[in-house]
């Protein structure tokens, strides 16, 4: 899959410093799943090393301003954004990760400032709003929020369930095909949201008989919705307790118990996610329980990338 990213994030030296703010994440280990598309507006309209600017709201919108002379600068980096969007239009993007605190690619973190130079709060710098009207449902991430181990956990899945289902738009869908990958990505998506997951379960069921091409798109619109939805304890709790329910005719008194414990240590906090998901597989290949091998939601994304064997990974 690829994955636009703030160039200085790969270790590209192209910050308003002359340096850079490489992201191991990224570069260790995203980087072994993924092709990276770097992007840097400022870079282009200003060169580096080049003096620092700030974001300023004025009745007009925000402008970028510099810090050394005051000029408005707003036109020349508005010229490079639509530069840089052009050239992410040509390739087929998975996800977007920006810059944090960036006036260009701060995700929610740049500073907005008055005219008078007193701070206003924060915002989004004036590329991802660029990139939001142009990809309004692409995963996107700033690589400071990632540090907090369930934003991290819920973007990967999100990555990856965003993936997956364009490499299925790409594979020639059929209806079988769509009832097949709703079945497997079940719980997953029950685990990001009930109500759009009961949704989806409607359009695949097809009461109405409309045109596979129409509910092909009213899947994927629900989808990438429902992916985009964060989890929480309490819901993949509900999904754990949902799959112990598969084994109800075959484990013993005991197994059932430990699994139940296991759950609940889980919802306390005291375990992490991947214990009981791995008790589950167990069980699961014990039983010949194919119906649980087959969802998603036990192994959303490559497991190397361990992202369920901490505690803080779920809110």
């Amino acid at each position: 899959m690829n994955i636009a990213i703030s160039s200085c994030l790969l270790g590209n030296e192209v910050r308003f410093d002359g340096g850079h703010k490489r992201d191991r994440f990224i570069t260790d280990l995203l980087s072994n799943y993924a092709s990276f598309v770097p992007f840097c507006p400022e870079e282009l309209a200003f060169g580096t090393p080049r003096p620092s600017i700030r974001l300023v709201k004025h009745d007009e919108g925000l402008r970028i301003i510099s810090n050394k002379t005051g000029e408005d600068l707003t036109c020349m980096l508005e010229t490079q954004n639509q530069h840089e969007l052009s050239r992410l239009k040509e390739v087929p993007l998975t996800g977007i990760i920006f810059k944090a605190k960036s006036p260009t690619c701060g995700f929610g973190s740049a500073k907005v400032y008055l005219p008078n130079g007193h701070g206003e709060g924060k915002t989004d710098g004036l590329f991802v709003l660029t990139c939001k009207a142009a990809f309004p449902h692409l995963p996107m991430e700033e690589e400071a929020r990632l540090l907090d181990p369930w934003l991290r956990e819920n973007f990967i899945m999100h990555l990856f369930a965003y993936d997956r289902f364009v490499k299925f738009c790409a594979q020639h869908p059929t209806m079988g095909g769509l009832v097949q990958f709703h079945t497997v990505n079940k719980f997953l998506l029950q685990s990001k949201n009930e109500a759009l997951y009961r949704d989806l379960g409607n359009v695949v069921a097809n009461h109405e008989k409309h045109p596979f091409p129409d509910v092909l798109e009213a899947y994927g619109a629900l989808y990438k919705e429902a992916i985009a939805c964060k989890s929480s304890v309490s819901k993949t709790r509900n999904v754990l307790e949902h799959m112990v329910g598969f084994f109800k005719k075959t484990l013993e008194k005991g197994e059932k118990e430990l699994l139940h414990l296991m759950i609940e240590d889980y919802s306390q906090k005291i375990i992490p996610l991947i214990a009981p998901i791995s008790a589950i597989v167990l069980l699961a290949k014990r039983y010949n329980i194919d119906y649980l091998l087959e969802q998603t939601f036990l192994a959303p994304y490559p497991k190397e990338l361990a992202l369920r064997s901490h505690v803080d990974a779920g809110k």
